[in-house]
């Protein structure tokens, strides 16, 4: 008798004492065995897995069935891999986050658990606030003595951009930033990390601002470092200028 269900493991096994890696395409064993990234594939296996899987993960040893998220992801299974995540959306907010999945997927060849976790805050919940400025558009060089950052922000009616330099270009497009908007809160805190270990993972940026006895925090996420620095000083500016708004009518 054959205990099928050793068969992962032992490929593993051999794989390791011989120093051949498994192909990700093999069959049964491989790590694209029981993995799914078209959408048609994915709606398929969530309304029944045996349309494209003819036999258990389980009776061979693998780990269990994958949905990889990428650019050829449909909508059902984005939706369910949120909920696993725990975030229950109402259909306009999927719509937006899906939209801003798509264009991540342009960007990165894999989205990860920690990725859409980012993009959901970033895109969704951070919609909550009320955006007096969006960032539509930035540049920065970079050079031995300095860097100058150009940065566009749309303030509800128009364009609006600036440009200013600084000791490096997160610095630079803060002040860019500043002039634009006429504001200089202070900078309390910023904190920079990927949201996965892969090469071409998010960035995500968390920024405190303060401004008299009121501070905001904005978070910021993209696979550009800068651009995720930016969006999260402008999500932070944000939420403090409504946060003052609202004491000026408590005030009144």
């Amino acid at each position: 008798n054959i205990d099928t269900t050793k068969l992962y493991g032992v490929s593993r096994l051999v794989s390791r004492l011989t120093g051949v890696a498994v192909p990700p395409n093999k069959a049964v064993v491989g790590d694209n065995a029981f993995s799914h990234e078209a959408g048609i594939h994915q709606h398929g296996i969530l309304c029944n897995r045996a349309t494209y899987e003819i036999m258990k993960p389980e009776d061979v040893g693998a780990p269990g069935t994958r949905l990889v998220l990428g650019k050829h992801s449909g909508h059902h299974a984005f939706r369910q891999r949120l909920e696993e995540l725990g975030y229950s959306l109402s259909e306009e907010e999927l719509r937006k986050a899906f939209a801003a999945f798509k264009e991540l997927c342009d960007r990165k060849e894999v989205v990860t658990d920690g990725d859409l976790e980012a993009l959901v805050v970033d895109e969704i919940l951070g919609v909550a606030t009320n955006h007096d400025y969006e960032l539509r558009h930035f540049e920065v060089h970079v050079g031995s003595r300095g860097a100058t950052a150009t940065v566009t922000l749309w303030d509800g009616e128009q364009e609006r951009y600036d440009a200013a330099t600084g000791n490096g270009p997160i610095n630079a497009a803060y002040s860019a930033i500043r002039r634009i908007t006429g504001l200089s809160p202070e900078l309390v805190s910023f904190r920079l990390q990927a949201v996965s270990e892969r090469s071409d993972a998010l960035g995500e940026a968390v920024v405190v601002l303060k401004d008299g006895e009121f501070t905001a925090q904005g978070r910021g996420a993209s696979t550009d470092v800068i651009e995720a620095s930016i969006k999260a000083y402008v999500n932070a500016l944000n939420r403090l200028r409504h946060r003052t708004a609202q004491k000026e009518v408590v005030v009144r």
